[in-house]
Order: structure tokens, then C-alpha cells, then sequence
């Protein structure tokens, strides 16, 4: 038998999971011939065809089909023994890059100590961050341009890893100048005399508001959806609706007097977070790096978990001055 390498078989992995030669030669940054040329040589050593070459794409034969766990689980404890000898001798470690995808409620929680986290464990990997919706998140995670995206989840596909986060609880608030009726809890009828600020159309938050409010009242609601976070706090600060925020997100601007909470009878369910990483093909930096994160969420909602009204005093139902329509 012709002997083949670690190298031949990762460059298989690849182009079975991206179904492209030239996707995998980017993935490897090298050239398509190399990756042809890996490809030949491990079908050479193993007598069996592992491709079918098509037009634009390529598919597994039977043959590269039983092929495709032993290969998986080959590299695995290849990718397990790097390690190792990565931790004996930090010499022999080498630079990486983490594609680090978040929502932006990540950011303005428990992302900096993450970070920090991050480098201390990992000194020479190198993060490059995107911030984006998570509908956004999801793709760029589905087409491998992100190694790990931490997003209102799960992400259900058979390829991709689920690491569960502490969830993030939502609340109403509004401006202190808006005028709501003088009892502890208001309805949300009482609400929609306002403009209600909200996530993006295409969240699961937005969804669920969308589908309460439409299917207990006739009256279309007047619901302003926001891809940005600190556009929806900008609005809300400057008394134009109520908005559906995370607890943790707005407690400064409830602490200071600029925002206040609104006991509501209903409100939309706790935003739920996953970090979220392709098992297709492994990376032990990112499954390490998505572990780390669920560390450092849980310490932060540790941290920070006790209920808001114990920190900031009693949430105020009682307004004063600008009325709805």
C-alpha cells in the first residue's frame, strides 16, 4: 500500500464539507492543483475514487462515504496529540486566528472579560470580531467564514456544536417622561398607546411580540424593530416608545434616573444564547475557545444575578408628562 499523510486526509475532510476543491484550497490557503494533487495521491494510496467530479461541485462515492468517519475520527486524535504537545512547550504553539462572531447584547455584557480570558489562555491566537444580527451570524457561521459565533440559538444543523449560555431576561422600560396609567401593573393595551421598540423582523423576539400583540388585539400594533441595540436604547432614551431590553443591558441608564421599568402583565420570553461552532471540520482552538466563553458567561451572570430590584430599588410605574396617540 502507498502511504498517505495527516495532510491528505484533512484536505479531504475539507473538500467533503465544503463540496469544492477550490473552497478547501481557500480554507488551506493554497492552490486548487495542491488540493487536486492531495486528493489523487490519497485516492492512489487507498485504490478507491473517492470523488465524483462535477461541473462546479463534487460529491462523495460510496467509497469516500466510508471513508468520511475514520477520516473525522483520524483527525481528531491528531488534532488531540497537537494539543499536547502544545501545552508541553508553548515554543511549539503556533498563531492563530479566531473568526469571532456575537450578538450585540454580547457586547455590552460579559464580550471584555471573554477577551481578556482569551489572551491569558491563548496569547498567540489572534481574535477577529464581527457584531452582527444573528440571522447574519447564523449564515457566515453556515458558510465557514466564522470559526465560532455566539447568537440567540441553537443553530439546528447536524454540522455545528451548541454550547449553551446563561440567558439574558427582558424588560420593559421607557423614558420617565412618557404618561402610563398609576397602578403597579400596567396591560398591554396600556402599552400599545405607544410605539413599541423592538429587535430586528428577523428575531425570534420580534416574532414573538409580533404574534402576541396581533393575535389578542384588531388594531395593527405600532412595533419599531431596531438591528441595533443601541439604536433601540437611543430611541427609547429619547422617549419614543416602550422597548422589550435586556435586564442587563440597561441597568445604568435605570440606576441613573434616564430610563425607568414598566411592570407589564406579559412580557416576551428571556433571550437564549448559544455559542455555536462547526464540528465539520474539527478545530480544537474553537471548541476550546467556545468552552472558555460559556466559563466566562456563567461567572458573569454569577456576578451579576441577583434581581434588579434589589440593586436599583423599586421599578417605578408612576409617569409624568408626554402621552401616546
Amino acid at each position: 500500500m502507498i502511504p498517505f499523510n495527516i495532510k491528505q486526509l484533512e484536505t479531504f475532510l475539507l473538500v467533503a464539507t465544503f463540496g469544492s476543491f477550490r473552497k478547501a484550497a481557500e480554507r488551506l490557503n493554497t492552490t486548487q492543483p495542491a488540493v487536486s494533487t492531495r486528493i489523487a495521491g490519497l485516492e492512489e494510496a487507498l485504490g478507491a475514487r473517492l470523488f465524483e467530479r462535477q461541473s462546479s461541485t463534487v460529491r462523495l462515492t460510496a467509497e469516500g462515504q466510508r471513508l468520511l468517519p475514520a477520516a473525522q475520527r483520524v483527525l481528531r486524535v491528531a488534532e488531540r496529540l497537537q494539543l499536547m504537545a502544545s501545552s508541553l512547550s508553548e515554543t511549539s504553539e503556533t498563531t492563530r486566528v479566531l473568526r469571532l462572531g456575537v450578538a450585540e447584547t454580547i457586547v455590552h455584557t460579559w464580550l471584555p472579560d471573554f477577551l481578556k480570558e482569551l489572551q491569558a489562555n491563548y496569547p498567540l491566537v489572534e481574535t477577529d470580531i464581527v457584531v452582527d444580527a444573528t440571522t447574519t451570524l447564523r449564515n457566515e457561521l453556515m458558510l465557514h467564514r466564522l470559526d465560532l459565533a455566539v447568537l440567540m440559538g441553537p443553530v439546528l444543523e447536524y454540522s455545528i456544536e451548541n454550547i449553551e449560555m446563561p440567558s439574558f431576561p427582558l424588560v420593559w422600560v421607557c423614558s420617565p417622561q412618557l404618561k402610563l396609567p398609576n397602578r403597579r401593573k400596567v396591560t398591554l393595551n396600556d402599552l400599545m398607546q405607544f410605539p413599541i421598540i423592538s429587535y430586528a423582523r428577523t428575531t425570534r423576539p420580534y416574532s414573538e411580540l409580533y404574534r402576541k400583540l396581533t393575535g389578542e388585539f384588531e388594531e395593527t400594533p405600532r412595533i419599531f424593530p431596531a438591528n441595533s441595540l443601541a439604536a433601540s436604547i437611543k430611541m427609547t432614551l429619547n422617549g419614543i416608545g416602550i422597548a422589550s431590553l435586556p435586564e442587563e443591558v440597561v441597568q445604568d441608564y435605570i440606576a441613573s434616573g434616564k430610563l425607568r421599568i414598566v411592570e407589564c402583565e406579559w412580557h416576551p420570553s428571556d433571550l437564549q444564547f448559544t455559542a455555536s461552532y462547526s464540528s465539520e471540520p474539527s478545530n480544537p482552538i474553537v471548541q476550546q475557545a467556545a468552552k472558555l466563553a460559556a466559563s466566562v458567561a456563567h461567572a458573569y451572570a454569577a456576578r451579576t444575578g441577583e434581581p434588579m430590584d434589589e440593586r436599583l430599588g423599586p421599578a417605578i410605574s408612576q409617569p409624568t408628562e408626554v402621552t401616546g396617540r
